[in-house]
């Protein structure tokens, strides 16, 4: 394998298999998106098949070891040096990754702030019925707390993943017919 060769499983045709490619695309995104954490990027570019997970970590190393991006607090953010070799270099990647993996880590972002705001957990009964906690949260505090039934696991993580994205809908929803006036 050559240096500049990177690890290809997992990543769909078209993606990148290139070390130099992947690191010019972490500090685009980085510079784009930031600043991110390390998980936001890794299920982006594994969401979109663009990047071997193994390299991604690899590269976010790199480029921080060559202070192209700084990692505070468990986010990265750009550094001068790193945005100028965003700006001059990353446009020599297809367009269709760089479009495609700023909407994934634009999606992960959002599903990172929602999933803190509105979480649900799932606990399974031995006859594989499952109840759903859902938690809507603001203001340091439990705003909203509601359990659900389900049949099974599979209808469960559906419950679950409609009630952090639309977490917000559910409960104003709930506000304004608790609050509503009858007629």
């Amino acid at each position: 394998m050559a240096a500049n060769d990177a690890f290809t499983a997992g990543v769909r045709p078209g993606g990148l298999t290139s070390s130099t490619e992947i690191r010019l695309l972490l500090c685009y995104l980085v510079k784009n998106a930031g600043p991110i954490a390390r998980q936001e990027i890794e299920n982006a570019l594994m969401e979109e098949a663009l990047v071997n997970y193994f390299e991604i970590g690899s590269c976010l190393d790199d480029i921080t070891r060559q202070q192209l991006v700084t990692l505070t607090k468990g986010s990265y953010t750009i550094t001068e040096k790193g945005r100028k070799v965003a700006q001059e270099l990353a446009y020599d990647l297809p367009r269709s990754v760089r479009e495609r993996a700023v909407a994934a880590v634009l999606r992960c972002q959002t599903w990172a702030r929602k999933e803190a705001k509105y979480s649900a957990s799932i606990t399974e009964k031995e006859d594989g019925h499952c109840t759903i906690r859902c938690t809507v949260k603001g203001l340091d505090s439990e705003l909203f707390c509601l359990d659900l039934g389900t049949p099974d696991r599979l209808t469960a993580e559906l419950v679950k993943k409609q009630f952090i994205l639309k977490g917000n809908e559910i409960y104003q929803m709930l506000i304004n017919k608790l609050t509503e006036e009858e007629k």
